[in-house]
């Protein structure tokens, strides 16, 4: 099993990364979570790999965080649920907010997610229910709003970069209504 890889970023191209380690090229699958923070092509980094053994083949799976490795794993141990589901969930979500969903049982989250239906949806925080615990701490009282702005931000079209950019840029303590309009003010002189 291939747990960890540090190496040479040779090529990103969405959603899948070159890194070179020692002179070897391995092609590693990553969310768009870790792919949006990852460095310039020709920079070392280090991702914690899951190594997807089939039938007809091998895929490398990489991420920038151990929570995110572990959320992948537990969506795969859930039936109907594949590889690129688990990278799509968490290209759609960060691991906490994936989390928050689950505690919360909010179907209607994991539903934005291409591929994620009603029942899917449904059936992911269901069978997820007592597993994220372990993978991601408790969100913050500040995390609900911070998710309600973003998820604003996404409805009105800006991308999930754009999006938490943004939100960097606000105080945690900022109620829903004046963090959207201040995001949105930070995002147009961007």
């Amino acid at each position: 099993m291939i747990g960890r890889l540090t190496g040479i970023l040779l090529e990103k191209n969405p959603p899948q990364i070159t890194l070179d380690v020692a002179g070897v090229g391995y092609e590693v699958d990553v969310p768009m979570s870790t792919f949006y923070n990852l460095p310039a092509t020709g920079e070392r980094v280090t991702l914690h790999t899951h190594l997807a053994v089939r039938e007809d083949a091998h895929q490398l799976f990489g991420f920038a965080t151990e929570a995110e490795r572990g959320a992948f794993r537990q969506l795969l141990k859930i039936s109907g649920i594949g590889a690129r589901t688990a990278l799509a969930v968490l290209s759609g979500l960060s691991v906490a907010e994936l989390a928050q969903a689950v505690a919360a049982q909010e179907a209607g989250r994991l539903t934005k997610i291409p591929g994620i239906g009603k029942k899917t949806a449904e059936r992911l925080l269901l069978e997820l229910r007592d597993k994220m615990r372990g993978i991601a701490a408790a969100p913050t009282a500040a995390a609900p709003s911070s998710a309600d702005i973003l998820n604003a931000l996404l409805g009105l079209g800006y991308n999930e970069r754009e999006a938490q950019a943004a939100l960097k840029t606000l105080p945690a303590d900022i109620a829903i209504a004046d963090g959207i309009r201040q995001a949105l003010k930070a995002l147009s002189k961007a």
